[in-house]
């Protein structure tokens, strides 16, 4: 059952509020700014709120898949995850060397045994010849990202980083967990849920297996780039990822096109917010040749919550409240999370976010506006899920 890992990821979707609400008042120069801010924030999202929904919701959605009774709570699992997530977030601002080593091993082992319980799934006699139409391989396939991410990421204090001769560490393990993990299980979880939200298959279900080889070694060549210190891979990478995004969205938007009573704010979250995670293709040809008067650097190491907010969070606002009512209010019609509010805000606040890389003498006022807004967009999320958790006990 997911309803342990639903009830921490509120938690840390509530945390990533008060993480954004620092960062405008900083920008203020209200509160003062610690340096680790900026990887809290991220690890909140991706080992947090995404990290507790994709090893709550998985094993249910491939069970359902091939045939198999719903799974129960695999609680070596949830304390192995948990512990690590809490240790990790502690040591990470912090910067608590042994925190952050414990904390990364514990999660590590949860990510393992989550592997191995999806692996151990076989399908129903009955239902091998769907098989290839499910998210299965690509939360495998995520999870193993994970995995690997979380050892770069720790190795940054253990020197592994010099032993297994990677050129650029942070690189790497930023990449393993946006184009790898949260990538890749994002896909799957579009590639499970879309029947079930939308009313209607996805258009050309024998192209999944396209995309999920495409999004695989793309993910693979933007991290082997970094890793190597061979920009080639790293192009090579962007474009295959980008390649089997972009058919991804095509097979989920083409059965919608002509039904304007299917465009609700869920469904505008859930497409728009790959405009945010399309735009390293638009810039990755600058920061590859380090173009001039083009501010490479400010994008390649502060341009990082764009993709959080503009992306992962803006996903989430879609089916996040979608999930929560489907296992909290079974008995209720679940529909995608979101409102117009939300939409134009968390649009509002990536645009200015983006803006301010372009010009300094704003980029202060325009960042604290950018968190304000985000922060107003994620209100009707947590009241939504408040409401569904309330109403569900």
């Amino acid at each position: 059952m997911p309803q342990p890992y639903f009830l921490m990821s509120l938690l840390y979707l509530f945390l990533v509020g008060l993480a954004a609400l620092a960062s405008v008042l900083s920008g203020l120069d209200i509160v003062p700014l610690f340096g680790s801010l900026k990887w809290l924030r991220v690890h909140l999202v991706t080992l947090g709120a995404l990290a507790e929904i994709t090893f709550g919701i998985t094993p249910v959605l491939v069970a359902a898949a091939r045939g198999l009774p719903r799974p129960k709570t695999r609680w070596d699992i949830w304390l192995s995850l948990n512990a690590g997530l809490v240790l990790l977030l502690i040591g990470i601002p912090t910067i608590t060397r042994a925190l952050i080593i414990t904390g990364g091993t514990l999660a590590g082992i949860a990510a393992t045994l989550l592997i191995k319980q999806l692996v151990d799934m076989r399908p129903a006699q009955n239902e091998r010849k769907t098989s290839n139409a499910e998210g299965r391989k690509f939360y495998i396939t995520g999870l193993s990202y994970l995995l690997v991410g979380g050892l770069v990421g720790t190795g940054l204090w253990l020197g592994w980083s010099e032993a297994l001769h990677i050129a650029a560490p942070i690189e790497v393990h930023v990449h393993t967990n946006l184009w790898g993990f949260a990538a890749i299980v994002l896909a799957g979880l579009l590639v499970d849920l879309y029947p079930s939200f939308a009313n209607r298959p996805l258009a050309w279900p024998r192209s999944i297996p396209w995309i999920y080889w495409l999004m695989t070694f793309g993910a693979l060549g933007l991290i082997a780039g970094p890793w190597l210190n061979v920009s080639l891979f790293t192009v090579l990478g962007l474009v295959l990822h980008t390649l089997g995004s972009a058919l991804l969205l095509v097979i989920a938007i083409k059965p919608l096109l002509g039904d304007r009573s299917a465009w609700t704010p869920g469904v505008w979250h859930l497409f728009t917010s790959y405009i945010w995670f399309f735009l390293p293709v638009v810039v990755a040809p600058m920061i590859v040749a380090r173009a001039e008067n083009f501010p490479v650097r400010e994008i390649s190491g502060s341009g990082g919550p764009i993709l959080i907010f503009g992306w992962i969070m803006q996903f989430g606002y879609a089916l996040v409240p979608y999930l929560f009512t489907r296992f909290f209010e079974p008995q209720k019609f679940a529909r995608l999370g979101g409102t117009w509010l939300s939409l134009v805000a968390v649009h509002a606040g990536s645009v200015l976010f983006w803006i301010s890389l372009f010009f300094p003498n704003i980029e202060t006022a325009a960042r604290a506006s950018a968190y304000g807004l985000w922060i107003l967009s994620g209100i009707p999320l947590l009241t939504a899920l408040w409401k569904s958790l309330h109403d569900g006990f």
